[in-house]
């Protein structure tokens, strides 16, 4: 017998697929490598700042060895808008240098490699094996897939790495890619932080609304 909260997974779940067919990763990418560095620069930075940074950047750098072959202070300079330019361009040199060096230059698509990589743990990890490779590793558990999972009582978790444990309890496996998209656009179009949309919500019936002020 399903529990109350797999049943208003299920029906959530249900409801977003249908709400957000088109949802997708904002981040615009061509490949694997590229959608790498992007959702390196991505974090503390709007997807739409990464993306004009990096229309030009992706025209100056086309593989990993580019990167390599400008100083660290070029590479911070052509970052420095997304914010933490400085760990991010020492983090998107030494992910070039292994993946040159332990990869034959080539994106690893595996969990356990990519984690070895400079600046990567398990949310850029599944963002990539996800959306570049079509392999569901986990669930991405970002800011707005955080906010909505305990909002909508599908988590009393915190902490991003719990978070995802309990989604990937409740979501199906052949969702897991697409579940943070449909939050995400949902997050950012109906249940905004400050002043989430109830009125006008599809899932106001079926939302426990936890930590929303009613006014």
């Amino acid at each position: 017998m399903l529990s109350d909260k797999q049943k208003r997974a299920d029906e959530i779940i249900e409801r977003l697929k249908k709400e957000y067919p088109e949802a997708n990763i904002a981040l615009v990418h061509a490949n694997a490598f590229e959608l790498l560095v992007a959702t390196i620069l991505s974090a503390q930075c709007t997807d739409e700042r990464v993306n004009i940074v990096t229309a030009s950047l992706f025209r100056k750098y086309r593989k990993p060895q580019d990167y390599l072959d400008v100083s660290r202070e070029e590479l911070e300079q052509d970052i420095r808008p997304t914010g933490f330019y400085r760990n991010k361009a020492k983090s998107i040199q030494g992910a070039s240098q292994k993946i040159i060096e332990d990869f034959g230059g080539e994106i690893p698509a595996t969990m356990d490699e990519l984690l070895t990589l400079n600046g990567v743990a398990r949310k850029t990890a599944n963002v990539v094996l996800g959306n570049a490779f079509g392999i569901a590793s986990g669930v991405v558990v970002d800011t707005h897939v955080s906010r909505l999972s305990q909002r909508l009582g599908l988590t009393e978790n915190v902490v991003a790495e719990k978070i995802e444990k309990d989604l990937q309890e409740l979501v199906p496996e052949t969702d897991w890619i697409m579940f943070p998209h449909w939050l995400i656009a949902h997050g950012r179009k109906i249940c905004q932080a400050r002043k989430p949309k109830c009125e006008i919500c599809i899932l106001e019936n079926v939302c426990p609304k936890i930590g929303v002020i009613v006014r």
